[in-house]
């Protein structure tokens, strides 16, 4: 088994910072898949589906991308790559980790750049030239806690929904992977116990188990687990195993929920075979990185789209409307500039929330979960007998 080396490569949604890494050096390549699934995501949201956007192109984007709007529509599974990415990273930045330290790396690392996004897009969505409408205060408020979808609150992102996914298997990972200590056995018995659960769970149909055990996104996550196995031993069968019982799962789920050519009223029309390529593209992709095939990959410019993902992938959604409503309907720029202009202003936004944000307070929020507390000795009582 290859001996593993300190990694500080960037998690997904996609958020997690790694430790370690078998081989050596920053897996460069997985920054750049984490930006491609993001900006698939972006791709999906703004031409690739109907509702908010229609009001920004002012027609649907049907219309405004007559031949790319069904392979736009297929963006959306960016998230189940996403997913797959972060169980890769979160178990190799648990392994070996102890709990304190795995805590504050996931609140440092999530938490600063997405109550900058809360409330610069309600600020925004709140300026009288914007069309779209603010959340209340008091929900924005409950937003900040990125508790919002189990209590019912109106969302300010999109996006965090997802958000919401990662925290459950942060969750779990933690309690029964990082608290009693990572190991080969350890984790094995978590991803085939966490797919053992999660049918269950489907077949039991119990709101309560499917939100601690999100059979639908299971899959991902431990697949994601299995390939970073892969990563630490490409001749383990149990992590092959595990990989290949997690895309089959997977691309079930994926089929099941996006699969709508039945439906004429549908935006696009997503076809089974199509939904599957997209799974087993994440599947493959991160099992390129996992078997070293990308080593050569190792641009610099690749570690900058790691730490551009998440910012751009906290605003460009709602920010993304206002955007393409001022550029196409208020300055007239055609459909097929504001596209690009618009993917374009949302990195350098993110890249002014990294900058200002993510690299001051990051570190900082950090160290304060980090550094343990000294309690001052109480005095002893004074006698004054």
């Amino acid at each position: 088994m290859t001996q593993t080396v300190v990694n500080t490569t960037q998690g997904s949604l996609p958020v997690a910072t790694p430790k370690a890494a078998p081989r050596g050096g920053r897996l460069r390549a997985l920054d750049g898949l984490r930006l491609i699934a993001a900006l698939m995501v972006a791709c999906y949201h703004y031409g690739g589906r109907g509702g908010d956007i229609t009001r920004a192109w002012g027609t649907s984007a049907s219309t405004v991308f007559p031949t790319l709007h069904t392979p736009f529509a297929y963006g959306c599974l960016g998230v189940q790559v996403f997913f797959v990415i972060s169980g890769f990273v979160i178990c190799m930045s648990g392994w070996g980790r102890p709990l304190r330290s795995f805590f504050a790396s996931r609140v440092a690392r999530l938490m600063p750049a997405y109550w900058v996004a809360v409330l610069l897009v309600t600020a925004v969505f709140a300026l009288p030239v914007v069309v779209y409408d603010a959340v209340s205060p008091s929900d924005v408020l409950v937003n900040l806690t990125l508790l919002q979808q189990p209590l019912g609150v109106d969302r300010v992102l999109g996006v965090d929904w997802t958000l919401w996914a990662e925290v459950r298997f942060y969750a779990l990972f933690a309690l029964c992977v990082v608290l009693p200590g990572a190991n080969r056995r350890r984790v094995i018995l978590f991803c085939a116990g966490w797919i053992l659960a999660a049918a269950i769970t489907q077949g039991a149909h119990q709101p309560l188990l499917d939100i601690v055990l999100m059979p639908e996104y299971a899959p991902f996550f431990v697949g994601g687990v299995g390939l970073y196995l892969v990563h630490r031993d490409r001749r383990d069968p149990y992590a092959w195993g595990i990989t290949a019982v997690s895309f089959l799962i997977g691309q079930h789920y994926a089929v099941r929920s996006l699969w709508n050519v039945s439906d004429p009223n549908a935006f696009a029309h997503r076809t089974s075979y199509g939904i599957i390529a997209v799974v087993a593209f994440g599947f493959l992709a991160v099992g390129a990185i996992a078997l070293g095939w990308l080593d050569r990959v190792n641009r610099g410019w690749l570690t900058v789209a790691g730490a551009l993902t998440y910012p751009f992938y906290l605003v460009h959604e709602h920010l993304g409307w206002v955007v393409v409503a001022a550029l196409h309907r208020r300055l007239g720029v055609p459909s097929y500039a504001t596209f690009p202009l618009t993917i374009a202003a949302m990195l350098l936004l993110a890249y002014a929330l990294n900058k200002l944000v993510e690299e001051r307070v990051t570190p900082r929020l950090r160290k304060a979960l980090t550094t343990p507390r000294v309690t001052p000795p109480v005095p002893p009582p004074v006698n004054s007998g």
